[in-house]
């Protein structure tokens, strides 16, 4: 179940040199903390992987087997799509709480409220910190009891099933205060003369935004729509659904706005590895009706791009998420495939993989949607996340390869095969090589998959999930890389770039 999007952009006057672009921040910059123990960080990354790949196959199967596995189309006729200004949002890199994700700086209301949110691929939903004097919401102390609508976990071949989380250990936490009349750090909607409030009454509560976890509870018709969030990793977040105008600096000096989008606002949190109470909230990038990307694509040419930098780099540089056609040389250069839209994700048809130019030996409905497996492309999922048919061989193979390195025996969660780097010698790596349908290859650098994990170790850095599933390209292996979602041609390109 494929749902196909049509994006006919045939807007011939667009300005290339006017676009949205974003900058994006990786959680491990500078700018958010000064140290970090790398250890630490690789397993703050594989804790957050693994639940996250539970949540990414819940949805999947989830849309498999209800109502939501009828194929839809999205419209966008040329006359929808505005030849506007392109944006770039900066995402840059955070070092606060050994999460990989990237973030990027938005203001929502009007007057704009700025926050860092993280830039999340495979999440539909946008999302903020919110205090509102004008509800105070029943979640996370007492009231009524509704009823959460949680990502069950499935048993993994894992050696992480020991360390998983209960949710009971979490400690929920109202944010914000009601008794606080600050909004320093949370959206205040009640500031905002553009929010509106979607009642819980109304279709689109009960039907459209059911796939983000609307709730039913309707006492009176004139109350908020609801939401309540929770995963098997004891993160949890749960408010209610408005829209507003989020603002974003264009290229060309300029402001743009989006309008009517619609948002979350998340009264309460409990703390896990998919996010904290410190997160500011999530900018959804998933591809629905209604997002925040089918927004920026109506009004930016119906393409988007981004480009990531070394995760565990201390420089405080800069990736960019741009709307519109990237300004790059290296467009030429780009490798193209078909882009599948697997609502939310964004999917890739893989016909094989290869080390050194040899085709491993891995079952084809492996990276078959139909057949419950599959690959996506993810910014929120950090290592490269394969189920065991797919990881059993691209591992053994690289395996072979350093069979004379020294093992060192480090607790660095789940990741299998670590060495002393002491002589070690990258260029002997042989080059793995993902081939995508229409002849496409893409040949991550050796450094995202042989990666640093403490002074003088390296470890192979794929994750084991379930026999069935969908696989993840995170994004260390996707970093240094341009990647390109042409949503008018539902085409994906790809090259390699240093993101400056």
């Amino acid at each position: 179940m494929i749902v196909v999007h049509s994006f006919n952009n045939e807007e011939e006057g667009e300005d290339e040199d006017e676009r949205l672009s974003l900058e994006l921040v990786h959680r491990h910059d500078s700018r958010f903390v000064k140290d970090v123990d790398r250890v630490d960080v690789i397993k703050g990354f594989l804790s957050r992987d693994l639940s996250r790949n539970q949540r990414i196959n819940e949805i999947i199967r989830r849309k498999n087997q209800g109502n939501n596995n009828r194929r839809k189309d999205i419209e966008m006729k040329s006359h929808d799509i505005e030849a506007q200004p392109q944006f770039q949002l900066p995402m840059l890199s955070g070092r606060d709480e050994k999460l990989g994700e990237y973030f990027v700086d938005v203001e929502v209301g009007t007057p704009g409220q700025r926050f860092w949110v993280i830039a999340d691929t495979g999440n539909e939903l946008t999302w903020f910190n919110c205090l509102n004097k004008g509800h105070k919401s029943n979640h996370g102390g007492g009231g009524h009891k509704h009823r959460r609508r949680s990502h069950k976990k499935k048993r993994t071949r894992t050696k992480s099933r020991s360390r998983s989380r209960t949710r009971t250990s979490k400690k929920k936490r109202r944010v914000g205060k009601t008794n606080n009349s600050s909004c320093d750090g949370v959206f205040c909607p009640h500031q905002s003369k553009t929010f509106q409030q979607v009642s819980c009454a109304s279709k689109t509560c009960k039907e459209d935004l059911s796939s983000v976890f609307s709730l039913k509870y309707c006492p009176k018709d004139s109350d908020p729509c609801l939401y309540d969030i929770s995963y098997t990793d004891g993160s949890a977040a749960s408010g209610f659904f408005g829209t507003d105008t989020i603002t974003v600096n264009l290229t060309d000096g300029s402001k743009g706005k989006l309008q009517n989008l619609t948002i979350g606002c998340t009264q309460s949190m409990a703390n896990g590895s998919t996010f904290t109470e410190n997160t500011g909230g999530i900018l959804g990038l998933g591809m629905t009706k209604d997002s925040f990307v089918e927004k920026a694509a109506i009004a930016y040419g119906a393409k988007f791009s981004y480009c990531l930098v070394d995760h565990l780099s201390h420089k405080d540089v800069s990736s960019y998420l741009t709307f519109g056609t990237p300004k790059e040389k290296i467009l030429t250069e780009m490798k193209k495939t078909e882009l599948l839209i697997y609502q939310p994700f964004y999917g890739v048809n893989v016909i094989g993989v290869s080390i050194d130019d040899q085709m491993l030996k891995i079952p084809p409905k492996v990276w078959n949607f139909d057949t419950e497996g599959g690959m996506i492309l993810d910014s929120g999922t950090s290592l490269g996340t394969l189920v065991v048919e797919a990881y059993d061989p691209i591992v053994g193979a690289l395996e072979k390869s350093l069979a004379n390195v020294k093992r060192v025996e480090r607790d660095v969660g789940i990741l299998d095969f670590c060495f002393d780097t002491e002589g070690f010698d990258e260029s002997t790596v042989p080059r793995l090589a993902f081939h995508f349908a229409g002849g496409a290859k893409f040949e991550p650098p050796v450094k995202s998959y042989i990666i640093d994990v403490a002074p003088m170790v390296k470890c192979i850095g794929f994750v084991p999930i379930n026999d069935t599933g969908a696989s993840v390209i995170g994004n260390i292996l996707q970093q240094n890389h341009l990647w390109e979602f042409d949503l008018a041609h539902n085409i994906l390109g790809f090259a390699p770039s240093k993101c400056n």
